[in-house]
C-alpha cells in the first residue's frame, strides 16, 4: 500500500522531534513528516514538497499552535542562508537538541546501550564569536558586487550584509574591499565561466579582534591596484595585522589555493588562549570561538586527571594548542600534524611559551602512530576532521594500547563509528562530555575519555 499523500497536498500534523539539521519531525499515518524551521511541540500545517518510499518532506504552510520553544528570528535570511539552524528556536530548546544528537549517535550508530551522556555546555555568548570567516563573491542578476553566504543546500550566493556569527568589523571589512573592486573595476571569480580574479575574503582574528589576519584569495597571482587596496585598509582599520593574498587558480570549489604572499604586516597573527600564546598562520587549525575553546580545553584536562608523569601523543594536533595546554601537567607532549605550516606553527608556539617538554611532527596521524608503538604512552588525545580517523590509526591505536584516549570531534555520528570500533575489544566510554562550540548552527563539539580495559 502507498503512502496517502501527494505532492502539494496539505496536512496537520505535531512536531514531536527536531533533527541536529534544525528539521522538525512529525507523522501523518504514521509516516515520518520532516519540515524545516521547526520546533517542539509546534502543531501546524504542513505542505507536502517531496514525496519518498517511506517519508515526507513538507514546508510550513501555518502555524496553528507555536512551540513554546519558538522564538523571533534576528536575521533576516535565516531562511535562505545555509549556515544557521537554529535561530528560531530558544537557545535551550538547540542545546537540549545538541545533547540528544550526541546520545542518539552512539546509541544508534555506535550500538552504546544506554550511554550517560553528561549535561552539555552552553555558549555565555552567541553572537560574534568566530574568529574564522571565508566569504564568497560573486554578482548578482544586475552585476552588482555581492557579498554573503551560500544558501542551503547550493553553491548560489546569498546576500548577506551582516552575519550575526561573526565580528562586525569583518562586515565593514568587505564593505571597503567591494567599494575598491568597484572603483577599480576588479570583477569576482565566476566559478561557471572560470572568469575573473576575486575568489573569497578570508578572515582570522584573535580573541576580541584585536589583532585581524585579511586574506584576499585571487584567481591571478598579481593582484591589480593593491597598493590601493593596502592604503585603504591600513587607514581605515588599525586592528589589521596581516594582510595576505592566497592564489587559487583551480577550476574547483576549494576555498584556499596552495601559494600565499604576505602583500602587507605579518606572517601570523597572535592570540591566547588557556594563558598561553599562539601564533596563527592562514591555513592552520585553530577553533573558531575562543571563549568555548577554552572551556573545552579546561574540560579535557580535568577529564585525563594528569599526574604530570603522563607521555601524551597529540594527533591532528593543528598548531599544538590542546598539548601545549596540557604540557604543564604532563611529563612529555608530542603532536603530530600533516600540514607542513602549521607544524612551524606549533614548534614556535613552545619557544614562545616556553615549554620544554613538547615535540611536534610533521606526519599524517598513521604514521605518527606507527612511530610511537615501542614507545610508552599514556594517553593519545585525537581530534580529526569531521570525517573521523582512518582505519589505520584506529588499528594502531587499539595495538598501542595507551591507557587513555581523548577523543574530541565535531561530528557525532563519525565519532560514534569510531568509538564503536576502539571499544570492540580494548577500551570502554568513561565520559561524555558535549561542548557547544557552534552556537545556532547544527556542529556540536564533544569530548569522550575512553580508558583500557586493563585499568578499569
Amino acid at each position: 500500500m502507498g503512502i496517502p499523500v501527494k505532492k502539494n497536498d496539505i496536512i496537520e500534523i505535531k512536531i514531536e522531534d527536531v533533527t541536529i539539521s534544525g528539521d522538525g519531525v512529525g507523522r501523518f499515518d504514521d509516516i515520518a513528516v520532516f519540515v524545516p524551521m521547526c520546533a517542539v511541540g509546534d502543531h501546524i500545517l504542513a505542505k507536502i514538497i517531496k514525496v519518498k518510499n517511506n517519508y515526507l518532506i513538507g514546508k510550513i504552510e501555518k502555524i496553528i499552535e507555536a512551540s513554546p520553544d519558538r522564538i523571533d528570528c534576528d536575521c533576516s535570511v535565516y531562511y535562505k542562508c545555509g549556515g544557521c539552524a537554529f535561530r528560531h528556536i530558544s537557545y535551550n530548546a538547540e542545546l537540549q537538541i545538541k545533547q540528544k544528537h550526541v546520545k542518539d549517535c552512539l546509541e544508534r550508530i555506535g550500538g552504546f546501550k544506554e550511554i550517560n551522556v553528561e549535561k552539555i555546555f552552553g555558549a555565555s555568548n552567541t553572537y560574534s564569536y568566530r574568529n574564522k570567516v571565508q566569504i564568497p563573491l560573486g554578482l548578482n542578476k544586475e552585476r552588482e558586487i555581492i557579498s554573503g553566504f551560500y544558501g542551503l543546500h547550493s553553491h548560489n550566493i546569498m546576500p548577506c550584509s551582516r552575519c550575526l556569527l561573526h565580528p562586525e568589523i569583518f562586515d565593514d571589512i568587505i564593505y571597503h574591499v567591494k567599494n575598491w573592486m568597484k572603483k577599480y573595476n576588479i570583477l569576482p571569480y565566476n566559478e561557471s565561466a572560470n572568469s575573473g580574479i576575486i575568489r573569497h575574503i578570508y578572515f582570522r582574528c584573535s580573541s576580541e579582534c584585536k589583532d585581524i589576519m585579511l586574506c584576499i584569495v585571487s584567481a591571478k597571482k598579481v593582484l591589480p591596484f593593491k597598493s590601493e587596496l593596502l592604503n585603504l585598509l591600513r587607514e581605515k582599520f588599525k586592528n589589521i595585522k596581516s594582510i595576505i593574498l592566497n592564489y587559487n587558480p583551480e577550476n574547483t570549489n576549494v576555498v584556499l589555493g596552495k601559494t600565499f604572499e604576505t602583500l602587507w604586516g605579518e606572517d601570523t597573527i597572535v592570540d591566547t588562549l588557556c594563558g598561553m600564546k599562539f601564533e596563527i598562520s592562514p591555513e592552520s587549525f585553530y577553533q573558531i570561538n575562543h571563549n568555548q575553546t577554552q572551556l573545552l580545553y579546561k574540560l579535557a584536562k580535568e577529564m585525563l586527571n594528569l599526574t604530570g608523569n603522563e607521555n601524551i601523543l597529540d594527533l591532528y594536533c593543528g598548531i599544538g594548542t590542546i598539548g601545549l595546554t596540557m604540557s604543564n601537567s604532563a611529563k612529555t607532549v608530542v603532536g603530530a600534524e600533516i600540514i607542513e605550516k602549521a607544524v612551524k606553527n606549533a614548534r614556535r608556539n613552545s619557544k614562545l611559551n616556553d615549554v620544554k617538554n613538547s615535540k611536534f611532527i610533521c606526519a599524517d596521524s598513521a604514521k605518527a602512530v606507527k612511530e610511537f608503538k615501542k614507545n610508552k604512552l599514556d594517553i593519545v588525545i585525537v581530534d580529526p576532521p569531521r570525517k573521523g580517523c582512518s582505519e589505520s590509526v584506529l588499528e594502531d591505536l587499539i595495538e598501542i594500547s595507551p591507557e587513555k584516549i581523548l577523543y574530541i570531534s565535531c561530528n557525532a555520528a563519525t565519532l560514534a563509528k569510531d568509538l564503536k570500533k576502539l571499544c570492540l575489544k580494548k577500551y570502554q566510554i568513561t565520559r561524555v562530555c558535549p561542548v557547544d562550540l557552534f552556537p545556532r548552527t547544527k556542529h556540536v563539539e564533544t569530548a569522550v575519555l575512553l580508558l583500557s580495559r586493563k585499568i578499569i
